[in-house]
């Protein structure tokens, strides 16, 4: 009689009893296992399973898209205050970079008015117009006599101890500074009187 050459584990028709000895050859071997599976075990492993599906209600197609559609306007909305904050915000910068670029022009006429050049004349015109048109952009002066010292909006070339006074004062504007809405284009260049030890 030949050898099987893949015996299987269990009894078969000829196979001699093993004696019990209270250890099942089981627990060494693992059981038979059959290792196909129904249709049911293949419905639940891929989630289909009847109670899968009863404990879920099928979603309605159009309820998803219109989610979806929410969901892309919303975003476009977004995408487009975030474009408009940006557009505004390189407005702003550009604007800020051509005033910055004429202010020593601004500080050429505003000494030459302070030492009387401009008292008549078309320059004069010149000048007013030059103004009105750069505080319509929101141009403002920082830095005068008597301001408390800001080292966010002065910078301090000369310090002057000087009895009486208690706190950092501008006691004199060398250069004006400038800010275009809230952006400081320029410190104001001033000496600061500082309490006298």
């Amino acid at each position: 009689m030949a050898a099987n050459k893949n015996p299987k584990p269990g009894k078969g028709k000829g196979d001699p009893e093993e004696p019990d000895n209270g250890a099942s050859s089981e627990g060494f071997e693992g059981p038979d296992v059959e290792t196909s599976f129904s249709d049911d075990d293949l419905a639940f492993l891929a989630g289909d399973s009847a109670a899968a599906a009863n404990s879920q209600a099928p979603k309605d197609p159009a309820a998803e898209i219109l989610g979806d559609l929410k969901r892309v306007q919303a975003e476009f909305a977004n995408y487009r205050k975030r474009v408009e904050r940006d557009r505004e915000a390189n407005r702003e910068a550009n604007i800020a970079e051509v005033v910055k670029s004429l202010l020593p022009v601004f500080d050429d006429l505003s000494l030459a008015e302070a030492h009387g050049d401009l008292a008549e004349g078309p320059m004069v015109v010149i000048v007013a117009k030059l103004r009105a048109s750069l505080e319509k952009f929101g141009l403002t002066v920082v830095g005068e006599k008597g301001d408390v010292f800001d080292p966010h909006q002065h910078e301090a070339l000369v310090q002057l101890p000087t009895p009486g006074v208690t706190v950092n004062t501008v006691a004199d504007v060398i250069a004006p500074g400038y800010k275009l809405g809230e952006r400081l284009l320029r410190p104001a260049k001033v000496a600061v009187a500082v309490p006298a030890e």
